[in-house]
């Protein structure tokens, strides 16, 4: 059937046209009577699947009107009360699918209750620590033991920004298992920052008797089998490692807590195998990436949130500056390490080719090397090397035998050299704002005053705009709100494995408020209604998803 349009209905003249993108051959005119006479035709097929009583409480219209008015509204009142009834509707079901899972991990999967003695390893541990834990860490603290007392999984992220101290925090809850009689681990997406979990808690951990084993792909067969021996027999108490630890030949004897590092790196497939090592594990997951609250609650929406919103108390905060003068980044690092101090130089990737990166890297370092510091010992750090030689490089490092290392962005995430007080990052216009401050947070690890340089030839004022932002604020969740409004969540969080799943017209960016709203009441939902007595509800294709909504696996 084809519906004519009279002169009072022209959809092309005297009202809110809509605009859509076109093929070649394709008119607009032709494609709004197209779709026009599709909506007048289907439209009374076109069910609301909303409750009524939210529907009522937030003054939505009926999805087929919905739909009618957000192609050809009457006038610009009906057109924003459409598109809000749509977006709220797809956030609804985003969270409401998120709010069903975690009610049925907690109808289904129980877990260890893990009990605080007053003089156990947990209080011993804290009391014995050569600092007091900042306000933050102790809510962190707080949350996570109060989780674990319970017989319900936990179900958290910790959420840090670069120095704040996640790994502290990390280590309490495992020591909690380990005070109640069982094994712990700790999982990180690379050997760098597993290395560096491994070292931390070797020197926090060895007073107070705890085994700590260490499981890396680079690690010797002989070392390897003793380690693995060590874990099935109960001699370790933790095991620190990459996806190392969730091999098939890693068996624990009595696994109860488990930590997952920078989790959005790992696929589920790669988080399920490590807590499938235990019938039922207490499980903490945490990341160094600021993400802004709106990104976390639609990525994580099953989880509770914890942030801890607070450096440690000395910390001064990193000066950031914008120059392309080689003379002035040559001088700070000369007087920084004429004063003692040390210094990184980083290089973005080049077309995503760690050999073309290895190879620039190569060459610029030994530009530095002759031609500006040839009196200071300089490394060199990228992708390309073994990982025994890039832990090689850094141990050096960390041991004062390089001045300066010269590195592409391995150096990203996990690196803690407190005594490096400078890192000039390289064609820093390549770089996003959240991971311009990944690097940044290389230093500022003491409280020795430090300094971050944005090195960018660039012309474009759009681009020193952005990296402009970098100057005026060392708060992580202040520049990823930044970077999101930049950049959108897509690209904010890699194209690759973004942990989002497609929105058709929300934007999460500027919906945020309708976000908290329609997230308020998949919660509500799940605890005093019964999905069965909403068929349609039940049956909306983003709830009987089977896969991963939210990320590779």
């Amino acid at each position: 059937m084809d519906y004519e349009v009279t002169e009072n209905q022209n959809l092309n003249l005297a009202r809110i046209v809509p605009i859509y993108p076109l093929s070649e051959n394709l008119n607009i005119k032709a494609l709004r009577k197209i779709i026009y006479n599709a909506i007048q035709l289907f439209k009374n097929d076109i069910p609301t699947i909303l409750p009524d009583n939210i529907i009522k409480k937030y003054h939505l219209l009926e999805k087929n009107e919905a739909i009618e008015q957000i192609h050809f509204p009457s006038d610009n009142e009906k057109l924003q009360q459409a598109r809000y009834t749509l977006v709220f509707e797809e956030l609804f079901i985003i969270q409401l699918r998120l709010a069903l899972l975690r009610a049925e991990n907690n109808k289904h999967l129980s877990s260890i209750p893990l009990k605080i003695k007053k003089d156990g390893l947990v209080m011993k541990f804290i009391n014995n620590l050569p600092f007091k834990l900042t306000g933050a860490q102790q809510r962190a603290v707080n949350e996570i033991l109060n989780d674990l007392h319970s017989s319900k999984p936990m179900q958290r992220l910790l959420q840090g920004d670069v120095g704040s101290g996640k790994t502290v925090v990390a280590t309490i809850m495992l020591l909690a298992a380990i005070e109640n009689g069982y094994q712990a681990a700790i999982m990180a997406p690379t050997e760098i920052l597993a290395q560096q979990h491994y070292n931390n808690m070797l020197n926090w951990l060895s007073p107070l008797g705890i085994k700590v084993e260490l499981f890396l792909g680079s690690i010797g067969k002989k070392q390897r089998q003793i380690s693995e021996t060590n874990l099935r027999n109960g001699q370790a108490d933790i095991a620190v490692g990459t996806h190392a630890l969730i091999q098939d030949n890693v068996d624990f004897a009595n696994l109860g807590a488990v930590v997952i590092d920078e989790q959005h790196r790992f696929g589920v497939k790669q988080r399920l195998a490590l807590r499938k090592k235990s019938q039922n594990p207490q499980i903490l997951t945490m990341t160094a990436t600021p993400i802004p609250r709106t990104l976390a609650i639609t990525m994580n929406g099953d989880l509770d949130l914890t942030i801890i919103d607070e450096l440690p108390k000395g910390r001064k905060p990193i000066i950031t500056t914008m120059t392309n003068s080689r003379k002035q980044i040559a001088d700070l690092i000369r007087r920084e390490v004429d004063a003692g101090r040390q210094a990184y130089i980083v290089y973005p990737l080049i077309e995503e080719s760690e050999a073309l990166s290895a190879k620039a890297a190569t060459i610029e370092k030994e530009k530095w090397q002759n031609e500006v510091f040839p009196h200071y010992k300089i490394g060199l750090l990228h992708g390309k090397l073994k990982n025994d030689e890039k832990e090689d490089v850094m141990n050096k490092f960390k041991n004062k035998e390089y001045d300066i290392l010269v590195s592409t962005t391995v150096v990203e995430v996990g690196v803690d050299v407190p005594n490096a007080t400078v890192i000039v990052i390289e064609n820093a216009e390549r770089f996003g704002l959240s991971q311009l401050h990944q690097l940044r947070g290389r230093v500022g690890r003491s409280d020795l005053q430090s300094y971050c340089i944005l090195s960018s030839s660039t012309r474009s004022q759009e681009t020193k705009a952005r990296l402009n932002i970098m100057t005026q604020t060392n708060d992580g969740f202040v520049i990823a709100e930044k970077d999101l409004q930049l950049r959108g969540p897509g690209e904010f969080l890699g194209t690759r494995q973004s942990g989002l799943p497609d929105m058709i017209i929300a934007d999460i960016v500027n919906d945020a408020k309708i976000l908290e709203l329609a997230r308020a009441e998949a919660i509500d939902f799940v605890k005093n209604y019964n999905i069965e007595d909403y068929p349609l509800l039940k049956e909306t294709k983003s709830l009987n998803y089977d896969g991963d909504l939210f990320g590779a696996g």
